[in-house]
């Protein structure tokens, strides 16, 4: 049997936005995967403190107040935890992650099993200068210590750096190249809330495509992205007509599909980080890094 994590403490500072708002109210809404009957079993059983004192749940939120949670230990699904590093030294740190393994610790399930965790056994000041969605795999860029953060988001963020994105969408596009300028915002998705889409007033968002194969199943494409919007190349590809072949959220025009309750992190399309381009934070010579893609995204010739 697999062992349990061990469990994480919640701390949250209320802001002018949640004030007023009753701590049942907040925490259902921050945290929307614990039902509201749940949060009422954990407040009740003393597991939620507004700041120094045991919370009882109506009370109304204050600015600056410190809300915390301490969950207990659980066990986490499971995941492919292998990782490769492809490029390293005391400025940047590349990293290679399979698809399936969460970069980040979220959505009340993950906490160890993350890419993050993974890296910081190594250096333990690392931290991500991007993240991918938990099925998305391929090139993950790291600050190895807190001191290489800065430069490193700045070369990152240059304007002379390339991102690109190796996916299979569905359909033929009718040209070999094309740009997508879709904005993207967040609109409403009850399983969530709020969730990042085609949104005709949301922020810019610019991809340019280039078909390199076509088959059967689909097409595969080469996406190079000039912005870095949540979710963009499925929202793009959706918006164009072409949603990644199996993506079980983001349908025909950028939004989720019809009846759909899906959530980003679920599994079925295909989208691997490719390859990389950026100057060096330190030395500014140029850095070409790539990561292979798996098999079923690997043309042909």
């Amino acid at each position: 049997m697999r062992a349990p994590n061990g469990g994480h403490l919640h701390l949250d500072q209320i802001g002018t936005a949640d004030a007023g708002r009753t701590v049942i109210a907040y925490l259902a809404s921050r945290y929307p995967l614990a039902s509201e009957s749940e949060w009422l079993r954990r407040i009740d059983a003393g597991q939620v403190l507004l700041g120094e004192r045991a919370a009882e749940g109506g009370e109304r939120l204050l600015p600056g107040q410190r809300l915390a949670w301490n969950r207990p230990p659980w066990i986490e699904p499971e995941v492919p935890l292998a990782t490769a590093i492809l490029y390293e030294d005391r400025d940047l740190l590349a990293v290679a992650k399979p698809s399936g393994l969460p970069t980040l610790p979220g959505g009340g399930e993950f906490l160890e099993h993350t890419l993050l965790n993974l890296v910081r056994r190594r250096h333990p000041e690392a931290n991500p200068m991007h993240r991918l969605g938990r099925c998305t795999s391929g090139l993950v860029l790291f600050a190895p210590q807190a001191a290489s953060g800065k430069p490193l988001q700045a070369a990152f963020q240059a304007p002379g750096t390339r991102k690109i994105y190796r996916a299979l969408c569905s359909g033929q596009p009718t040209c070999d190249a094309f740009e997508i300028s879709a904005p993207i915002g967040e609109v409403p998705y009850p399983p969530l809330g709020r969730l990042h889409a085609y949104h005709p007033e949301g922020r810019p968002a610019f991809s340019q495509v280039t078909v390199l194969e076509r088959r059967k199943d689909g097409t595969l494409l080469d996406v190079e992205i000039r912005t870095g919007r949540p979710h963009q190349i499925r929202i793009h590809l959706a918006w164009a007509g072409h949603p990644l072949v199996g993506d079980p959220l983001y349908g025909p025009g950028g939004i989720p599909l019809d009846g759909t309750r899906a959530l980003p992190g679920d599994p079925g399309y295909l989208l691997h980080a490719h390859r990389l381009g950026l100057a060096h934070p330190r030395t500014g010579g140029r850095l070409e890094l790539a990561c292979q893609p798996p098999p079923a995204l690997r043309a042909s010739r």
